[in-house]
């Protein structure tokens, strides 16, 4: 099995000149792309066939058009689905999970201002902020056995603020 969290927002990629602007592109999908692509590629001749299981961490980012950051977990997703192609024929699942705001992690920094916090609570059907614990407890689903005929998916842990596709 193979979950690959990697990444993270590099740079904002709006405003600035051409050459800003490209760099926090190439940051990102350095930071957010490369990083998954090649580990799950160098891992992939030693993937368990059948059974085997890869996990993507993808974001609501990836849906909304949020900039460089969505853009590079876009490619996540795309990404996620190629491999479903690939590998589900040996037996091996490949998915995505695209959660949404998760309060208490390191990700947002000093933007997790009270004021941002609460705007994106906002955003929620539920109300809330995501846990850690529950974006853990889709991937652990995701991982087992019991999901072994689930493939080429991308699961949404958003609390509804974004709705499935």
């Amino acid at each position: 099995m193979l979950v690959a969290n990697a990444g993270g927002n590099a740079a904002p990629s709006h405003g600035g000149s051409l050459t800003a602007i490209a760099d926090s592109y190439r940051r990102n999908f350095d930071a957010n792309v490369l990083t998954a692509v090649l580990l799950t590629e160098a891992l992939l001749p030693h993937m368990r066939r059948p059974g085997g299981r890869i996990i993507q961490l993808s974001s609501i980012a990836s849906l909304r058009g949020a900039g460089s950051y969505g853009g590079s977990k876009g490619w996540i997703n795309s990404y996620t689905y190629d491999l479903a192609q690939r590998l589900g024929p040996e037996g091996v699942t490949a998915n995505a999970v695209a959660p949404g705001f998760v309060a208490d992690t390191e990700f947002f920094g000093d933007r997790a201002t009270p004021d941002f916090v609460a705007s994106r609570v906002a955003q929620s059907l539920m109300g809330r902020a995501g846990l850690p614990s529950e974006i853990a407890a889709a991937i652990h689903y995701v991982a087992s056995p019991e999901a072994a005929y689930m493939t080429g998916q991308l699961l949404h842990i958003n609390g509804g603020s974004a709705l499935g596709r």
